[in-house]
């Protein structure tokens, strides 16, 4: 195994013997990096070790995960090239590391296993531990739980078991960004301006925070919306939202660091070619940036041509600009509230009243009962999911410092 360097708490985290060990940490604090450290270090040191990490999708292990993983694992302790389709990796000593998302907990059924590590579990399908717990018993196997908070969901039970009065074999850790040092102060500080408080809690403070009611809370019709916002005759920003029913766009402008938006377009049983032409026609000779939803990229439009919608984009003259992964759902919510209203009470999102249908989305979009989840089934979420894309890719409060590896912390 290669030297790494732990430091306090990350150290302590890291040695301690319990079997089932659950950290609560603030965003930013390598908490993904720890566990790709465990799974390797289980792996290496037991003969024939199946370790397993699981993410609450397939997308955030290959994206996340298994970059991180890769640059871990000696290549010495390799006994073949890591399968790049199954995110698997085979050791000399017959131990096996394998990566996986918790989309269907069903298909997580398997052979025993000594390690299993859930990233972000506060936003993993408990269900996905009902079928994990049994496959540790034959090998008296580990786990190692870690998360941002999300309400008070199974994760925070999950805690309560490692503290003191809860059950024998748990122990459960929680810290903010700022203990684990891997962000700068200055950093943290400018989220805390940006954000709303209680997200800010939540997400750098580690804190538990109940999340109910209107999602985007920080909506106000008198103060967010404004007949007085122009076209400023710059290049055009659209958030999309791939539906055949409906298509969901989002037309913007850049003002200075706010973002103006001129019109909202919901077409049903549209496609991506249709919405294309749409908009060829609307900003002729205009400059046209989309910024959609990132699983466009393999996504085949219901448009008769069978292209990606990225490629149909691109060949009707867009600048078509994505993340390589779409962020998680809790990401741009807290980026789009942001926008809104950020902590030093600035409003830098500015809607016209003809946008009437994102209005009336931004106001009625409420949280599922019981989870931290928006309610699709009110079909308010089209439009605010486009104004999502567009505001993460083009408006990005919460893009700061990335956990480094260079230290080896471990989280």
């Amino acid at each position: 195994m290669p030297e790494f360097e732990l430091q306090g708490l990350q150290g302590e985290i890291y040695r301690d013997p319990s079997r089932f060990r659950v950290v609560v940490a603030g965003r930013r604090s390598g908490k993904t990096f720890g566990e790709c450290l465990e799974l390797y270090t289980c792996a290496a040191n037991k003969t024939g070790a199946r370790c397993w990490y699981i993410a609450p999708t397939y997308r955030m292990a290959r994206d996340i995960a298994w970059p991180t993983l890769k640059s871990i694992v000696d290549r010495g302790h390799l006994a073949k090239a890591p399968n790049e389709s199954q995110l698997r990796m085979e050791l000399t000593n017959g131990a096996e590391i394998a990566l996986k998302g918790a989309d269907d907990p069903d298909r997580l059924r398997g052979p025993g296993l000594d390690f299993v590590a859930l990233d972000e579990f506060a936003w993993i399908n408990p269900a996905a531990w009902d079928v994990l717990r049994p496959a540790l018993s034959d090998r008296q196997g580990r786990a190692l739980f870690t998360t941002t908070p999300a309400g008070f969901n199974w994760a925070y039970d999950t805690f309560l078991k490692g503290q003191d009065g809860g059950e024998d074999g748990w122990r459960s850790w929680q810290f903010t960004t700022a203990q684990a040092g891997i962000v700068a102060g200055d950093e943290v500080d400018a989220a805390k301006r940006e954000l709303d408080p209680r997200i800010f809690r939540q997400e750098y403070e580690a804190s538990f925070e109940t999340l109910q009611g209107q999602v985007y809370s920080n909506f106000d019709r008198e103060l967010n919306v404004s007949a007085d916002i122009k076209d400023t005759g710059g290049e055009i920003l659209i958030g999309q939202d791939f539906n055949v029913n409906p298509m969901a766009s989002v037309v913007a402008v850049r003002a200075g660091d706010e973002c103006h938006i001129i019109d909202a377009l919901e077409v049903p049983s549209s496609n991506t070619e249709e919405i294309a032409a749409e908009y060829a026609t609307r900003y002729a000779g205009r400059k046209v940036v989309v910024c959609p939803d990132p699983s466009g990229v393999q996504r085949r439009s219901s448009a008769p041509v069978g292209q990606t919608d990225f490629t149909i984009l691109k060949r009707a003259g867009f600048d078509v600009r994505s993340p390589k992964a779409a962020p998680p759902i809790v990401d741009r919510v807290n980026n789009v509230q942001a926008m809104l209203l950020n902590g030093e009470g600035r409003r830098r999102l500015k809607i016209h009243p003809r946008a009437h249908a994102l209005i009336r989305s931004l106001e009625g979009l409420t949280y599922k009962d019981g989870t931290s989840q928006p309610d699709k089934t009110l079909g308010l979420d089209h439009l605010v999911d486009a104004l999502g894309y567009l505001l993460w890719q083009e408006f990005n409060t919460l893009r700061g410092a990335k956990p480094t590896t260079e230290r080896f912390r471990v989280i």
